[in-house]
């Protein structure tokens, strides 16, 4: 997180190779204060992942290069990327499955997605969960 007028600005990161998706993203989440970084592909993703240390991903699971589930596992095994909060938003409906079994993956959406679900997925993902005493 970064501060920014006064407050603390979260880092997001969207993988997504569809134009369309990710200029609504961008303009949702930075509407709403937060950081965005864009990656079109699975590859540039992991790339861009490592070079910028977000704070959540918001990762598509069909693209070019590399798809989402092999992002999500490389992610995973890397003990410095796991702790990064990934919220999946695809159009490939069957595979809530396997991503249910990614630990990783906070949150599961289907395309299309309502903005105002979206946003609250997201603040959900980034707000630090706290721990019984």
């Amino acid at each position: 997180m970064l501060e920014g007028e006064g407050r603390l600005m979260s880092k997001i990161l969207v993988v997504d190779d569809d134009r369309n998706i990710v200029e609504m993203l961008q303009f949702l989440l930075k509407k709403e204060g937060y950081m965005v970084c864009i990656a079109r592909d699975g590859k540039a993703g992991l790339e861009m992942a490592h070079k910028e240390q977000p704070d959540l991903i918001i990762l598509d699971v069909m693209m070019p290069e590399m798809d989402g589930f092999s992002v999500s596992g490389v992610l995973f095994k890397d003990p410095v990327m796991r702790r990064i909060p990934i919220l999946v938003l695809t159009a490939k409906g069957n595979a809530r499955e396997i991503f249910d079994l990614v630990p990783n993956v906070g949150i599961y959406m289907e395309k299309p997605f309502e903005s105002e679900i979206l946003l609250n997925n997201v603040r959900k993902l980034l707000t630090p969960q706290t721990k019984p005493a």
